[in-house]
This record gives C-alpha cells, sequence and structure tokens, in this order.
C-alpha cells in the first residue's frame, strides 16, 4: 500500500542507527514503567522489552536522581549486549535535567518534548529553545509529542475565542483537534528556527478516541512530512486497549499514516510488559506491513470439536515459535514469514493446512483418531495416537531447518 511520503530521521546509538521515516519499516517502540532512578530495574525491563521486538525504548527522566542514572542505564545494556537506542521522556523541568546532566543528555539516543509541558507564558518559549539547543549540540533528534491531557491551555483558549468569533463556529471537539495539529506544526517549525535540523523531528499527537485520533492524524498528514508516531495514549486494559488501539492504527496504517507505533496497554498486575510490543507487532503483521514471527492459524472450535487438544496444541505451538525466534531471527531468514495451521475438524481441516506451511487437521467428534499432516500444500504423514503434539512439533523444527537453513547457508 502506499505510504504518506515523509522526511527520514535517523536515531542512533553507537554503531546502531534506526531510521525513521521515508521509506524506512514502520517501527515498533515501547516505554518503560519502572523508576528510572533503579538503573538495573530499568536496565533488565529495556532488555525484555528489546528482546521482545521494541525497536526503540522510552524511558521516563523525570528527576535529577533519573537523570544522573541514564548513563549507567546504558552502560548496562552495552554490557549486556543491547545496543537498543533509548529516548528520554522529558516534561515540566526537561531543560534542566539536561543542562544539568550532560552525560544524560548524550547517553540518550533522543528527547521526547511535550510542548505543554514546557512552562508557561515567557518561559514556555525560553525553556522549549534551552531543550533545543542540547538537542542540536548532541546531535539528537527530538519527537515532539502533543498530548490532548497536556495541551497548551493558553493555545486553546486563544482557539477558543478565535473560533467565537467565526460566523459559523466549529464544534469544541473541531476546536481542540485543530489546537493538537496547529501546536504539533507549529512546535516543530519553531524548532527548526532554532537550528534543529528538519530531519530530525518527529511528531506525534495522542488522544485516547479513536476517531479523534484518526481526525487528527489524517490533518497531521495533509499538512506536513514531518515523520509520525502513532498511538492510543491511555488505551486501557485487557481487551479493551487492544481492540482500541488496533481499530485505530490499522485504519491509520492502511491510508499509509504512520511511521512509529505503540501500543499504550495498561498491563493486568504482574503481567509483562512486553505485550504492548506483541499487539503492535501482530497489528503490524495482519496489515502485511512487516513479519516478526510464524503465525499459527487455528480453528476457533464449534459442536464438531468437543475436544480441547486442538485448542492446547495451537497455544503450545505459538508459544513455541514465538520463544525460539530470537535464535531463529539470525539462524534462519525468512523464518518469520512462515504459517502454521493447527485444524479441529475435517471441514475446513484439510483446506486449511494445504494453505499453510506446515499444517494438521485434527479429528473432530466422532471422526477417526488421525491427524493428517500437511507441509506446502502436500499430505506428507498421518500421526495418532499419545503423542500427536510432540510429533507434530518435530515436523515444524524439521521443515524450518530445511526450507529457511538453506537460506542462511
Amino acid at each position: 500500500m502506499p505510504r504518506h511520503v515523509t522526511r527520514k530521521v535517523a536515531v542512533r546509538w553507537g554503531g546502531r542507527v534506526v531510521h525513521v521515516g521515508g521509506d524506512a519499516p514502520v517501527m515498533v517502540q515501547s516505554m518503560t514503567n519502572t523508576d528510572t532512578a533503579d538503573a538495573m530495574a530499568t536496565a533488565i525491563q529495556v532488555k525484555e522489552l528489546a528482546q521482545a521486538g521494541s525497536e526503540v525504548v522510552r524511558i521516563t527522566v523525570n528527576s535529577p536522581e533519573a537523570a544522573a542514572e541514564v548513563e549507567a542505564i546504558r552502560g548496562q545494556l552495552d554490557r549486556m549486549g543491547i545496543d537498543v537506542p533509548l529516548v528520554g521522556d522529558f516534561h515540566y523541568n526537561g531543560h534542566k535535567l539536561l543542562a544539568d546532566y550532560p552525560g544524560c543528555a548524550q547517553a540518550l539516543s533522543a528527547y521526547r518534548i511535550n510542548p505543554g509541558n514546557v512552562g508557561r507564558g515567557a518561559r514556555r518559549e525560553d525553556n522549549f529553545a534551552q531543550m533545543i539547543e542540547v538537542a542540536c549540540r548532541h546531535g539528537k533528534p527530538v519527537r515532539i509529542g502533543v498530548n490532548w491531557g497536556s495541551l497548551d491551555q493558553e493555545l486553546l483558549a486563544r482557539m477558543m475565542d478565535d473560533n467565537g468569533r467565526r460566523s459559523q463556529p466549529w464544534s469544541a471537539a473541531d476546536v481542540l483537534r485543530e489546537a493538537l495539529v496547529h501546536s504539533a506544526i507549529d512546535s516543530a517549525r519553531r524548532a527548526e528556527q532554532l537550528g534543529l535540523r528538519g530531519d530530525a523531528i518527529v511528531l506525534s499527537t495522542k488522544v485516547s478516541g479513536v476517531q479523534d485520533l484518526i481526525a487528527v492524524y489524517r490533518e497531521l498528514a495533509r499538512r506536513c512530512d514531518y515523520p509520525l508516531h502513532l498511538g492510543l495514549t491511555e488505551a486501557g486494559m485487557g481487551s479493551k486497549g487492544i481492540v482500541a488501539s488496533t481499530a485505530a492504527l490499522a485504519v491509520l496504517l492502511q491510508e499509509g499514516i504512520g511511521d512509529t507505533i505503540r501500543v499504550s496497554l495498561t498491563p493486568a498486575p504482574g503481567e509483562p510488559r512486553t505485550k504492548e510490543v506483541q499487539v503492535a507487532q501482530e497489528i503490524l503483521q495482519s496489515l502485511g506491513l512487516r513479519a516478526f514471527a510464524p503465525q499459527v492459524i487455528a480453528c476457533p472450535g464449534c459442536g464438531r470439536t468437543t475436544s480441547t487438544f486442538f485448542q492446547e496444541l495451537a497455544q503450545k505451538i505459538e508459544r513455541y515459535l514465538r520463544e525460539q525466534m530470537p535464535a531463529w531471527r539470525a539462524t534462519y531468514p525468512g523464518v518469520e514469514s512462515m504459517n502454521v495451521a493447527v485444524m479441529g475438524c475435517v471441514v475446513n481441516g484439510p483446506g486449511e493446512s494445504k494453505h499453510a506451511n506446515v499444517g494438521i487437521s485434527l479429528p473432530g467428534s466422532g471422526e477417526a483418531p488421525v491427524a493428517p499432516v500437511f507441509v506446502d500444500g502436500r499430505r506428507t504423514v498421518t500421526l495418532k495416537g499419545e503423542r500427536i503434539a510432540e510429533e507434530f512439533q518435530a515436523i515444524v523444527e524439521d521443515y524450518v531447518r530445511r526450507k529457511y537453513g538453506r537460506v542462511a547457508a
């Protein structure tokens, strides 16, 4: 599908360069929820997110204690062999922290600045200028991230007053959307006037309503060519957060809008932070924009499938494939595009299995207790007995070695 044409921004750390925008793939981002002042806990979570597939990780830098630990976090990540770029998230006191902790300013790969939270009145301009000056001095790109929960209230009040003088006033929602777009673009242009290169700027305008997000980003894409970071802010928990994020991001990505994405899920107690990375990857893979891990096509079940065996096998295979990807990614290039089908009865089982790279059609209720296996559309073996799951996993492993190992060789 055609992409909205944007500039290309280089986010660097050491010898690693991640490109955002232009013809670069849509990138997955995430953010830690640890106290950044706890350097080891933050480094461990960054490692987990990076290993799950986050290509850039944002960390909160909200206090002198946090800023003082950024160098240590970067150093610990380097010792662990994790070269993912780190973005510092600044609000209210970012101008002071970047000035007072030059090691922090240098250790970060990029800065995130919220123009609604840099100060009030005359101080707003001065504080913003100080942060941009530090970015220029250290050669760091900046994401200018406007959020409707912290929008510049002086700007919004002026726009509301102007709207009241219109012969046909806009709705309050339309004025708010326009304020978000105006704040982002105006701040980006001001940053360029202050010396930041145009190809060192990424924009985002975060809201928590699906239709609001779609409308704001369509307008933002129409009016500028800066790379755009997509994501619902405060998307929510569980299925609500996943569905809302998918609904909004899928529409925009299908229209070619968006260069990086984050799925801002509220994790349940004890749930890994990496869930948001997995969901972001699955959105991109479902749209055919990128491939991250082999996909499991599984039967939903019906009255023909009273056994839970096919569900258990599908879950086991999906977990196994994801766990193998850190090693397989380097050893078996192309394996991320593989499809595996686990079907539950004779109705669609054989047909779906033939369409997958490797597929198994398990017996439904009242069917013969045998499971034909298909490889690249051809029926190869029929499994039966107590070890169907283990034997099918071995067939998948063998297929990966044979098909993708030749590519690596």
